[in-house]
């Protein structure tokens, strides 16, 4: 495990509420194809801290990566909800394409 990994793990270990920590180390973890562990983390951020509005994208993505394109669908348009619940118009753009790629992907 890197020294980056093992410094993270330790922050998410001493601060488990901070989401932060735990987002930088679940992309950490795809580096190094860790999907499930990326996973883990991910989800906690959404079910334990839904407004921090970054993991949505990165989740979907990662569902995508899995084969799971109807939890993917379900978490775009739930980041779109939170983007737009902050006025966070270029992080709603960017899952609205998201989105529109994967509906049209899904329909191929």
């Amino acid at each position: 495990m890197s020294s980056r990994i093992s410094t993270l793990a330790k922050a998410v270990k001493e601060n488990p509420e901070d989401s932060f920590y735990k987002f930088t180390l679940a992309l950490e973890m795809l580096k190094i194809d860790e999907y499930s562990k990326a996973k883990v983390l991910f989800e906690a951020i959404k079910n334990n801290d839904p407004s921090y509005v970054g993991v949505y994208y990165h989740l979907a993505k990662l569902y995508i990566e899995l084969g799971e394109n109807k939890k993917a669908l379900n978490t775009y348009k739930k980041g779109i909800e939170v983007a737009e619940h902050q006025n966070d118009e270029h992080t709603k753009s960017e899952l609205s394409t998201a989105l529109l790629n994967l509906e049209i992907e899904m329909n191929d």
